[in-house]
């Protein structure tokens, strides 16, 4: 796939770092009734007037904000997003532009896939995790009930511009969070992938660099969401970190201090991964080059032993799970060699959170 201006007809993603001008010519060919923006907090200071200046689409679009951060990614912001909306005088033919994060790609989707019973809409990240995770997919949704995602649907944006230009805005730690899933995309591809991926310093980037590495991550996810765009089978590959990530996220919203889904994804990638070594003699080489990544970038999720029966909760709540006497997961025998809806047994995943602890040095 070429760098500027080139899509994918099944998943519709543009990679360029020429956003205002990409974007304006897909609401041309769109021609929608009207335009509408949503934005968190953040992506209003620092983004939207920077593309309100170069897009004329942007410039003339009616702007919708909500709160930033995982905790008002619920059904209080949707229905705000819905309200405002409907008092813009938005129609079936209307278009949102998702203008920022996860929080605001997946929340901008899902209002957008229901609102009039759906209405057309375009994705553009302005963080990593988005870029390589969020906004790419079809996958869209709410937190509920203390649970991460119970809530949404599969609906595809019209298009996906992706871009680095506007990762100049973020901290290291969030170019780190987005880098865990690409990370990941290396570990469910192949050992080539991975040591790049492993070898790369995301703090330090350039953007035509970083974009062409973004490029060859979304690809891996682009093959199993198309081969399996529901989920039901091998796109579950994608789920690695993702089970224990989740639930470490859940504790922390529960403790009132949360985790960004990156880092989250960064630590259950860590028991995933020793969890593929005791089940399936996975590398012991690229699992310590990963925990050793992991311990220097990105610290640990502390957790003791008294917190494991509330983190088997949470797993036995995942809505990816549906066997009931155990948990199912991700894991590899080797970087590209992925097993899916593997079962463990309560006491399995306890030895798994044991040695996460000694790894990334807790008491």
């Amino acid at each position: 796939m070429s760098n500027d201006n080139a899509t994918n007809p099944q998943i519709n993603l543009v990679f360029t770092n020429h956003v205002a001008s990409t974007l304006d010519e897909a609401v041309k060919n769109l021609s929608p009734s009207s335009i509408h923006v949503l934005v968190d907090v953040n992506t209003e200071a620092f983004v939207l007037p920077l593309l309100q200046a170069e897009s004329e689409a942007v410039a003339k679009a009616g702007i919708i904000r909500i709160k930033a951060g995982e905790a008002n990614k619920n059904l209080d912001t949707l229905t705000s997003v819905w309200k405002q909306l409907g008092d813009s005088s938005a129609n079936r033919k209307s278009l949102l532009i998702n203008l920022g994060g996860g929080v605001v790609t997946d929340m901008g989707a899902f209002a957008a896939a229901t609102f009039k019973r759906g209405i057309a809409f375009i994705n553009v990240p302005t963080t990593l995790l988005c870029a390589v995770d969020a906004s790419v997919g079809g996958k869209n949704g709410i937190n509920f009930n203390g649970l991460k995602n119970e809530i949404g649907m599969f609906r595809d944006a019209d298009l996906a511009i992706i871009s680095t230009l506007y990762f100049n805005t973020l901290t290291s730690q969030e170019l780190l969070s987005g880098y865990a899933e690409m990370l990941k995309h290396g570990l469910v591809s192949s050992p080539e992938l991975t040591r790049k991926m492993l070898a790369y310093d995301v703090t330090n980037y350039t953007p035509d660099t970083l974009l062409k590495l973004l490029e060859e991550s979304v690809a891996v996810k682009q093959k199993y969401v198309e081969a399996d765009h529901n989920d039901q089978g091998v796109r579950r590959a994608l789920n690695l970190g993702h089970t224990v990530g989740h639930t470490f996220e859940s504790l922390a919203l529960e403790r009132k201090s949360p985790l960004s889904h990156g880092y989250a994804v960064a630590f259950g990638m860590v028991v995933a991964l020793v969890m593929s070594k005791i089940k399936y003699n996975f590398p012991s080489e690229i699992l310590n080059a990963y925990v050793t990544y992991v311990r220097k970038h990105y610290g640990a999720f502390e957790f003791t032993c008294d917190d494991y029966q509330r983190l088997l909760s949470f797993m036995h709540r995942d809505k990816k799970n549906d066997t009931p006497d155990a948990v199912n997961f991700t894991l590899l025998k080797a970087p590209g060699d992925v097993l899916v809806n593997v079962p463990l047994t309560d006491d399995e995943i306890k030895n798994a959170l044991d040695i996460y602890r000694d790894l990334l040095g807790l008491p």
